[in-house]
């Protein structure tokens, strides 16, 4: 199994200061986050693209051709591209330039998303929004199959006989779709061959087996190979359950009652915290043991092929959170790939 981190590079009220960090200390704790990621030999880090105040990652391309200069093995992964309110042919143009700056390294991780500020405020019409996606993404995959394209749609200007550059590095770059909860998402994903992440951030983990189970019937049905499962999830480790529990759930709260109130959510308490780090619950915090054990638990359900975690749902200790991706790579990863045999 492969593993890694993604973040939306949160900047929330931070434990130990007054206030927010700076944005430029932000993104530099964030490089020596990716950096030791990289070092300690986990597979994937991936930047999601927000575009609200509490989040500095509304140019995920930019921070992952930093991250590309400063590491040398880990897959670089946007997590996700907000496809819909975004230009496919400049998705491609920067991933591609990243691809070539990596070596090699890069991936595309393409979602609807579960936020919208980006529709209005690069002039999009949120009634389009599904078609946005749908239509963007074919344009997307048109332009991973071939070097010269003849493309029309309905939200963008054609392309007549154009080549799109710089090409990657890679024959072709790898395109994952996430989705959180939309079964027909699912299918479509598997009925592409495209990966698929599966975003469980909330509820009980078994719940979401039937998204997986669609995703293999669209590959099936449609005449793909098997395309890969991976499950992205919320968590921190730590070195006993307690600390894992004191150091995340403060940051957790922040950012979940800020999107609960939003929604319409309830604020978050400490017993339903606690609930939904138990082994059936969504949020994977804990000791490296009880981490190892939940990964196990959900790979008999899932029998997926990476797993991600988002340790930084709100602002943790830098050298806390250093410590937790430490923890994650050297021994949370080879205790479940040596149970799985796969190391």
């Amino acid at each position: 199994m492969e593993f890694g981190i993604y973040t939306f590079v949160e900047n929330t009220p931070h434990p130990e200061i007054n206030g927010t960090l700076s944005p430029a200390q932000r993104l530099e704790n964030l490089m020596e986050e990716i950096e030791l990621a990289d070092e300690a030999g986990l597979d994937v880090f991936g930047i999601g693209e927000h575009h609200r105040e509490e989040y500095l990652s509304s140019a995920p391309s930019t921070i992952l051709s930093a991250a590309a200069a400063r590491t040398e093995q880990i897959r670089l992964s946007s997590a996700v591209t907000v496809l819909g309110s975004e230009d496919p042919v400049r998705v491609y143009q920067q991933f591609s330039t990243i691809d070539l700056l990596s070596k090699g390294r890069v991936e595309i991780m393409v979602g609807r998303g579960s936020f919208v500020e980006s529709f209005p405020l690069f002039g999009y019409d949120l009634n389009d929004y599904d078609e946005l996606f749908e239509e963007k993404l074919d344009l997307l995959l048109e332009l991973r199959e071939s070097k010269r394209i003849t493309w029309s749609g309905k939200h963008r200007p054609d392309i007549d006989n154009r080549s799109v550059y710089p090409q990657p590095y890679q024959d072709q770059i790898p395109i994952w779709q996430a989705v959180g909860g939309t079964p027909k998402s699912a299918y479509q994903a598997g009925a592409l061959g495209l990966p698929l992440a599966l975003g469980i951030i909330g509820g009980q983990p078994e719940r979401f087996k039937s998204l997986a189970d669609l995703h293999k019937k669209g590959a099936r049905e449609n005449r793909k190979e098997t395309p890969a499962l991976s499950i992205n999830s919320h968590g921190f480790v730590a070195e006993d359950s307690q600390e894992a529990a004191d150091i995340a759930f403060p940051a957790f709260k922040v950012t979940m009652d800020k999107i609960g109130k939003e929604r319409g959510w309830s604020p978050m308490t400490r017993d339903q915290f606690e609930a939904s780090r138990t082994l059936r619950g969504a949020n994977v915090v804990g000791s490296p043991q009880e981490i190892i054990d939940k990964i196990l638990f959900q790979h008999e359900i899932f029998g997926h092929d990476r797993f991600l975690l988002q340790m930084s749902v709100g602002s943790i200790p830098h050298k806390k959170l250093l410590r937790s991706i430490e923890l994650f790579a050297t021994e949370v990863a080879p205790a479940v790939n040596k149970e799985l045999g796969d190391n």
